[in-house]
């Protein structure tokens, strides 16, 4: 019996006791098969709420991951509502504590509540791509983000992810027959970063690209070349160097 399989299975227990058999056999898979290492968790260790957490989104791993490395700080993460449409996503999705979010829409009602429980507080965990890479390398982000960002004035730390994507790999076909496998898994946490600030005279939908893009710079200082994809380090130095010479 595959896993998507006995999670079927499980879900027609009652919730309290599905959820803990479901706990119990996710990060049963996920001591066997992910060998994870940490860096910078020092960098978190005294920080307090709230805290925006932002990373790279390379697979459903993603969640279960960060939220077993960060378990002290009590995460809530960002989910899209299609992982709750999944049996075997949304298993993952009840034992983590979520907001569900409509993507590529101007989710109001979500986002309302991402603030408040900011304001209350509470820490989040945001994957600004939207979506999970299908080449393993950061795509462009939703803008979303600056404004949960603006209007909680929680914290901001940035997250590297490598090898979630040999973790659990993604299925296009199906969601459902996703499975895990043995993969060496790198988190790299970042220090806090503060949203630039709007330079006098800058228009208004330059500034929000330009913020936007250097939020996602600090979560591509914390993966290798590879993985950044359009916040390539090598292509910013370049856009910097050619707004220079233009001057």
């Amino acid at each position: 019996m595959d896993l998507a399989a006995k999670f079927r299975l499980i879900e027609k227990l009652p919730k309290s006791l599905g959820d803990k058999l479901i706990q119990s056999a996710i990060y049963k898979y996920y001591k066997k098969y992910a060998n994870v290492k940490i860096t910078g968790y020092e960098n978190i260790e005294k920080l307090e709420g709230p805290i925006i957490f932002i990373a790279n989104h390379l697979s459903n791993a993603d969640g279960l991951v960060l939220n077993k490395v960060l378990e002290k700080k009590k995460p809530i993460f960002v989910a899209g509502e299609k992982l709750s449409e999944n049996s075997f996503t949304k298993m993952g999705v009840r034992i983590i504590e979520t907001i569900t979010i409509k993507p590529n829409s101007a989710d109001k009602e979500a986002i309302a509540k991402i603030i408040k429980r900011l304001k209350e507080g509470r820490n989040i965990v945001i994957f600004p791509e939207g979506t999970r890479s299908r080449t393993g390398s950061m795509i462009e982000a939703k803008k979303g983000l600056l404004l949960i960002a603006k209007m909680s004035k929680a914290t901001i730390v940035p997250i590297g992810l490598c090898g979630t994507e040999d973790f659990m790999p993604i299925n296009d076909n199906d969601m459902g027959q996703e499975s895990f496998r043995r993969a060496d898994i790198f988190i790299n946490i970042g220090s806090p970063v503060e949203i630039v600030e709007k330079q006098k005279d800058e228009d208004k939908n330059n500034y929000s690209n330009r913020a936007l893009r250097e939020l996602m710079l600090s979560v591509a200082k914390l993966v290798p070349e590879k993985y950044r994809g359009v916040y390539s380090l090598e292509e910013n130095n370049d856009e910097i160097s050619s707004s220079q010479t233009s001057e």
